[in-house]
């Protein structure tokens, strides 16, 4: 029999997916599974998006142009021009999700076997990106006692080596919900100009800031533009996980040019995700502010909930729509496991994802869960209940 490649082997799976089969047969079961481990918003799509694709008039669905349809582009430019980043069209290369654009980014910037650095806890799926363009995490730890802030700068400079390429940051943050305050994007800013770095920004979450905080863009450093490859995406923004568009964005010509040349092997991104994308800049402001306030409901409801369960820490994201919790047990991914194959209450049970997968450091996350506060506060309200009995009876309970 053929063996697999090596590469296929190092390629991680996915901890937020990981534990789908035990989802599967619980539901098998009639039991309601509660789902608290994926970034999948139940809030609707915009009309405008949905109007777009209903009354589509093509003859022929054509591949676009690689990166991405020019009256898109002219209009996502417009749009980050509005938050004062001052790009041209040209900046901008549109991809398949957010995910391609770290992907096409890796590849452009970094060689096999060369380096970033990201503080972690860190999105589970950056793991296999890198894996996927031959290149190594080195993980900073933040810690959940002050609420995943950025780790102090000398602990960037004391893990580099010369195969330091760059630094990746999600900003608000997967998964903890931390939103980086200017301070610290200055901190970074400096840093990436002392030794010449790539600055990833992952900037998926931004419209999520909550509490009259700000979201700084790493696009308005000053000074590093040419460093900055920032990452964008509709699927959180809009609620349009589904279509499959996010963008690529630096004042970097010649990474622009490089990551083009990827976009052009795999020919195009989604035609009707950029029919969709187009449409959602006519988004109405009403929107925003109803997600807005049912996200910040959602937020407090869930983080107030958790802290209430004895033993159960979690601290108040700022961003996003995620946070980690501290769970008095003796192995989260146990635990997750077990809550689906062995415990229901009120035939139910709940979904999250196992916080070791966001951490590249062996033995972090081990009590830790990422929970996704994407479902309205009446089922975050029942999961709640399911999670504090289930801790009751959780035969690993360690305090």
């Amino acid at each position: 029999m053929p063996t697999i490649s090596d590469r296929g082997n190092l390629m991680p799976a996915s901890p937020i997916r990981r534990l789908a089969p035990y989802a599967e047969a619980a539901r098998a079961k009639g039991l309601r599974v509660i789902h608290l481990n994926i970034g999948q918003p139940d809030i609707k799509t915009p009309e405008v998006a949905l109007n777009a694709i209903r009354n589509i008039d093509l003859k022929i669905v054509e591949y676009s142009h690689s990166a991405g349809n020019e009256s898109y582009r002219r209009k996502v430019a417009d749009k980050f021009n509005g938050l004062g980043m001052g790009i041209d069209y040209t900046d901008i290369l549109i991809t398949t999700g957010g995910s391609e654009a770290i992907i096409f980014s890796f590849l452009a910037c970094l060689n096999p076997g060369e380096e970033i650095i990201i503080p972690e806890p860190f999105y589970a799926n950056y793991n296999g990106f890198a894996s996927m363009a031959g290149i190594n995490i080195i993980p900073i730890p933040s810690s959940i006692e002050d609420g995943f802030a950025l780790p102090p700068i000398e602990e960037f400079e004391k893990v580099m080596t010369p195969k330091t390429k760059g630094i990746l940051i999600c900003n608000p943050n997967n998964p903890t919900g931390y939103l980086y305050s200017m301070e610290e994007m200055l901190q970074l800013r400096d840093l990436v100009a002392k030794h010449d770095l790539y600055l990833f920004s992952d900037e998926v979450y931004r419209e999520f800031c909550y509490d009259g905080e700000k979201h700084i863009s790493a696009m308005h450093l000053k000074g590093i533009e040419q460093n900055v490859v920032m990452v964008d995406s509709v699927s959180k923004r809009y609620s349009e996980c589904g279509v499959r568009i996010g963008a690529l964005v630096t004042k970097n010509k010649e990474v622009i040019q490089t990551a083009l040349k990827y976009g052009q092997a795999r020919l195009s991104p989604p035609g009707f995700g950029q029919i969709a994308g187009e449409a959602s800049l006519e988004t109405p402001p009403e929107y925003f502010e109803e997600v807005y306030n049912e996200y910040i409901a959602r937020r407090d409801f869930i983080v107030e909930g958790l802290n209430k369960i004895p033993g159960v820490y979690s601290p108040m994201p700022k961003g996003a729509f995620y946070t980690v919790a501290k769970l008095p047990v003796d192995d989260a991914d146990k635990f997750c496991q077990w809550i689906l194959s062995d415990f229901e209450y009120n035939k139910q049970t709940v979904m999250m994802a196992p916080a070791s997968g966001f951490y590249s450091t062996p033995g972090k996350g081990k009590d830790e869960v990422r929970i996704a506060y994407v479902l309205k506060v009446e089922d975050l309200a029942k999961a709640l209940e399911v999670l504090e009995k289930a801790l009751e009876a959780y035969p690993g309970r360690t305090v």
